[in-house]
């Protein structure tokens, strides 16, 4: 697929602590890679992808992997503008992480659009012997945020594919809702125009018909006083005689 050729363009944001695993979650969708020595990103990183949908149209998904450093919090707010979807990743490993996805998600809907697409992700299920937050207990805090939810594997590729592409597929239910709505409006507004017009023509016709009849009035009155006095003028012309 052309890069310049597609329907869509979706910017998702990943975001979650310092090593739970984004860069690597990055890597294997969009290069099917993983790096045992990836370093910690350093600002933001970003990658593209262009994703095939079921009726054929095509997306162009631009992702930015943001610095889980607090240092760098200044530098990603600025990247969440514009977002369609973000990934809040966690290490099911590390119940911190888990924690903080609170004040992540609170960060992102303080400068991200309303309609934006968040998707909980627990990654490093390939380490379930070390796990410390039940996959129960992230479930349930997805639900009480109304946040998607998933478990993957960076390193094995688990559920990585799903967690882009259900990110996509629900922005682009986000979009069409959008371009319905849009469509409807702009009928609206149309069919509002017209009766305004149809309105404007009846108020027109109304006065025209208004000052025709004054005009006949005016004409019946002039008419009746001729009359009077074409009358009036005989009768004096026979007392006269």
């Amino acid at each position: 697929m052309q890069e310049d050729e597609y329907d869509y363009l979706f910017k998702l944001v990943m975001i979650g602590d310092s090593r739970v695993g984004k860069t690597n979650l990055l890597m294997r969708y969009t290069k099917d890679e993983f790096d045992n020595n990836t370093v910690t990103t350093v600002g933001v990183q970003f990658a593209r992808k262009m994703i095939q949908l079921e009726n054929k149209q095509i997306v162009k998904a631009q992702i930015w992997d943001t610095a889980g450093q607090e240092r760098y919090r200044s530098i990603s707010n600025v990247y969440y503008r514009g977002a369609s979807g973000a990934l809040l990743v966690y290490d099911i490993t590390d119940r911190k992480s888990f924690q903080n996805t609170s004040l992540w998600l609170k960060e992102l809907r303080q400068h991200a659009d309303n309609n934006l697409v968040v998707l909980l992700v627990g990654n490093k299920v390939d380490l379930v012997e070390k796990r410390e937050v039940t996959k129960e207990e992230a479930a349930q805090f997805a639900e009480d945020q109304h946040l998607a939810f998933v478990e993957t594997s960076a390193l094995d590729g688990n559920n990585v594919d799903l967690a882009y592409e259900r990110v996509i597929k629900e922005i682009q239910k986000v979009v069409l809702a959008q371009e319905q709505q849009e469509s409807q409006e702009i009928e609206m507004n149309k069919h509002q125009q017209q009766s305004n017009q149809y309105q404007d023509q009846g108020i027109r016709k109304s006065y025209i018909n208004t000052k025709k009849k004054e005009v006949n009035d005016m004409k019946l009155s002039v008419i009746g006083e001729d009359t009077y006095n074409q009358k009036k003028k005989k009768k004096n012309s026979k007392c006269c005689d």
